[in-house]
């Protein structure tokens, strides 16, 4: 089988960092082999660094980001809870789906898609629903481009609410601090910014989250995420609970050492470099960003084309003359926009010159 070489600027995969397509030639070895054992263990110290954070139930889901996100809201909700999620695209919508699943009563603080939603609206929820089990947001939101603020969240710390974030598109793409911010639970995947393939969901909880699980009237309504019985084979007792990807924790183990070896502060500022360049870029030719200016992501731009521009036919022929694939746009902006990625190994200057010069020309 013979696959194309793609240059991968959508919305995720992105391209593997060369350590990471490395370790995929490594032997394979047993989830319970003692050698794999030390990786997994290293592995989560990485993440540790990577999230920012100090907390002990810090490993990586077997699955997708989706995977994460399922694994948060069933191990910390129990059916009657109420929780308050931040909606302003996509992923703030499949939150809400998720914690309705869960037996949930969703009280959602909505903003107008690719706008920011302002903290303080959550706050204010937070304090006429005070009861509310957890507080949700999406720190980047994949189908808008748009940032979400979390910092100003950290007080939901002096009360009884844990707040929950969606870091799927800004682990190692942006800055993240998972305790400066008092985030207690938060989840991400492996195929944005961490240059790695999808396959893993990277997630960490604080002291008070475990400490909800841990105090739960029901069980935990999924066995496969049950994170008490996962946590009984990442830790120290090595209790067998499922095949673990082996050899996605060994290539997750490379990619985030290749962010560690660089740097997360300079991973950041190569993000946010090429994503500045782009953007500019972009607007130079005729197209229109859809986040506004201070809640733009640097790693997913959002863009509407210029009127007269078939956005199917010339994301098509980008990827049938060029071999580039980028985004369409989703819900109102289906049809009309470009979701273009520059995350972990993608996010060079080489790959924004390549998509201009193709850009260019098409049109």
């Amino acid at each position: 089988m013979t696959l194309p070489d793609r240059l991968l600027m959508g919305p995720g995969p992105s391209n593997p960092y060369p350590e990471v397509v490395a370790a995929f030639s490594q032997p394979l070895l047993g989830h319970l082999d003692p050698e794999f054992l030390r990786v997994l263990d290293e592995t989560c110290d990485r993440l540790r660094r990577v999230f920012s954070t100090t907390n002990p139930l810090t490993l990586p889901i077997s699955g997708t980001g989706s995977a994460g996100m399922e694994a948060c809201f069933v191990n910390l909700v129990e059916p009657g809870d109420t929780v308050i999620i931040g909606v302003n695209g996509v992923f703030g919508e499949r939150m809400c789906e998720v914690a309705r699943r869960s037996g949930a009563t969703v009280v959602r603080v909505e903003a107008e898609w690719g706008q920011r939603i302002d903290p303080q609206r959550l706050l204010d929820a937070r304090s006429q629903t005070p009861v509310a089990r957890l507080v949700a947001v999406v720190h980047a939101e994949t189908s808008t481009g748009v940032e979400n603020s979390i910092e100003p969240l950290r007080v939901l710390q002096d009360t009884d609410t844990l707040l929950l974030v969606d870091a799927v598109t800004s682990l190692a793409g942006i800055p993240l601090e998972v305790d400066g911010w008092g985030i207690d639970a938060c989840y991400s995947g492996t195929q944005k910014c961490l240059g790695v393939p999808p396959g893993l969901a990277p997630v960490t909880f604080s002291a008070r989250a475990v400490e909800r699980i841990s105090t739960r009237t029901a069980p935990v309504q999924s066995w496969y995420l049950d994170l008490g019985l996962i946590g009984d084979y990442v830790g120290s007792a090595r209790k067998y609970h499922h095949t673990a990807p082996t050899g996605m924790i060994v290539a997750l183990h490379a990619g985030l050492g290749a962010v560690l070896d660089e740097g997360v502060d300079t991973v950041w500022s190569r993000h946010r470099s090429v994503g500045i360049t782009l953007q500019s870029a972009l607007v130079d030719r005729g197209f229109a960003l859809i986040a506004p200016d201070g809640a733009r992501l640097p790693q997913l731009t959002s863009v509407q084309l210029p009127v007269g521009l078939d956005e199917g036919a010339l994301r098509r022929r980008l990827l049938d003359e060029y071999s580039i694939e980028v985004g369409g746009g989703l819900g109102a902006f289906a049809g009309v926009a470009w979701r273009i990625g520059l995350m972990g190994h993608t996010a060079r200057a080489r790959n924004v010159a390549s998509f201009l010069g193709a850009l260019d020309n098409l049109l």
